[in-house]
């Protein structure tokens, strides 16, 4: 059995926080994307018929998607215009996740900081008349690539 001192409690998904240029643009309550892939290159050398070789090839980033809470500000939409007029705006965009318990609660434990990155898809609500759901708002980040700062 393992010494319970040094089992670490893993944390909250639910604690995290988004930056776009160093500045509170929005509070999401959802990110999904942060994902890196290397393809894997296969190549068959002749005369070597017990396996075939696995070299590395390009890394590949997923895009970011954010979800929130539909706000009165038009500041993201307003964003992706710029990419649908070809004018697209890269900018700093950081994920942070932080503590959720004990005395360092609400400190941050790790940030993701994603390079260049734009907007490529934007959604708005969903509405139904039998519902009381909340209107969700989903932007769609390209970016290249992220730096693990944490």
């Amino acid at each position: 059995m393992p010494n319970d001192s040094k089992l670490v409690d893993p944390f909250l998904a639910s604690r995290f926080y988004v930056e776009i240029d160093s500045d509170a643009k929005a509070f999401f309550t959802e990110c999904s994307g942060l994902s890196v892939e290397t393809v894997v290159l296969e190549y068959e050398e002749g005369g070597v018929n017990d396996h075939v070789h696995k070299l590395p090839g390009r890394t590949k980033y997923s895009n970011v998607t954010l979800r929130r809470g539909w706000a009165q500000t038009d500041e993201l939409w307003k964003w992706y215009e710029k990419t649908i007029a070809g004018k697209f705006e890269r900018r700093d965009v950081s994920v942070l996740m932080f503590e959720n318990k004990g005395q360092n609660a609400g400190q941050e434990v790790a940030r993701w900081n994603l390079k260049d990155a734009y907007p490529v898809k934007w959604q708005g609500p969903e509405f139904r008349a039998d519902s009381n759901a909340t209107a969700v708002e989903t932007l769609e980040l390209a970016h290249a690539g992220w730096v693990r700062a944490k």
